[in-house]
């Protein structure tokens, strides 16, 4: 059964390419191993691509990503194992999430899996705006016929 926090499939392809540049990444770059500090980097504007994997269990140690990378417009992936992630980052253990702050010599090549990725992305996610926002806006609108009012009531 598919995760709730598994927002869209990537085919094998895309997921090996992603797995390739994790794997330069990690020599010749910086990554952010770790759901904590993944979140980080999002939370920083550091992460140029979040790798989530898809048999995370709690999935609640996962399911703020996806969203706190909309939210940030941060692009993220998939992958089926979090031990093909863990080991693609050099680990021995599997891992839920990574985060790519600087690709080294596959810049190119991460660019252009970004392109791949950003197409994944189903349209409600990419438009996806916080909450707090959304309450914001809300309040502007409230406050602008209250202002209308003070500015006419001082002439």
């Amino acid at each position: 059964m598919a995760k709730s926090y598994v927002k869209f499939q990537v085919p094998g392809p895309v997921q090996e390419k992603t797995l390739e540049i994790l794997n330069i990444a990690k020599s010749g770059g910086n990554i952010r191993k770790g759901t904590n500090e993944a979140t980080k980097a999002i939370e920083r504007g550091e992460a140029k691509l979040v790798i989530i994997a898809e048999d995370v269990d709690p999935e609640e140690i996962v399911m703020h990503l996806p969203v706190l990378c909309a939210e940030k417009n941060t692009p993220y992936t998939y992958v089926t194992e979090k031990v093909a992630l863990g080991k693609a980052a050099g680990l021995l253990v599997g891992t839920a999430a990574i985060a790519i702050t600087n690709a080294g010599t596959a810049e190119d090549q991460l660019r252009e899996l970004l392109v791949k990725v950003r197409e994944l992305i189903p349209a409600t996610a990419k438009e996806a705006k916080p909450a707090h926002a959304k309450k914001e806006k809300a309040e502007k609108k409230e406050k602008k016929p209250e202002a209308e009012k003070e500015e006419k009531a001082a002439e």
